[in-house]
């Protein structure tokens, strides 16, 4: 009977350990499959307009006055605004009849075209009381009402 030395053993048990761990090493199972997943996107919330101080004491053939403010955006980022634009509502109270006509906005529509943040301010339409050939006392102590459309 032959007798392996103990370096001859060493070498086969090694052997033997690498081979089996090296098949060890590449064997898998192969699968296909499927999956699926969501995302989803916010929405906004109302950018609205805010005058900023009072317009007191029109009066026939006075100077138009300025109408101006900030923006309050209730998003959480800044939020892109095209135009802000004013417009007369109502004319409440006053001495007698009174009407939107007996008064004129210039530079109604302002052109913003940014993002706008709580705070950002606007500026440039103004209001005037007309100064008509007509007694017009029926307007004195009148509230203009204006409404602001962001958009």
């Amino acid at each position: 009977m032959r007798r392996f030395s103990k370096r001859a053993i060493s070498v086969v048990v090694v052997t033997a350990v690498l081979l089996g761990g090296a098949g060890a090493a590449f064997a898998y199972w192969s699968a296909t499959g499927t999956g699926s997943g969501t995302g989803t996107t916010g929405t906004s919330l109302a950018v609205n307009a805010v005058q900023s101080g009072t317009i007191t004491n029109l009066a026939p053939g006075g100077t138009a006055q300025s109408i101006n403010g900030t923006f309050t955006n209730l998003n959480a980022a800044p939020t892109f605004v095209n135009t802000l634009t004013v417009a007369i509502t109502s004319v409440t109270g006053g001495a007698g009849s009174c009407a939107a006509s007996d008064y004129t906005l210039a530079n109604a529509v302002v052109t913003v075209n940014a993002t706008v943040s709580t705070g950002t301010t606007w500026t440039g339409p103004t209001i005037v009381f007309n100064n008509k050939v007509t007694n017009q006392d029926g307007c004195k102590g009148a509230t203009v009402d204006l409404g602001f459309t962001v958009a």
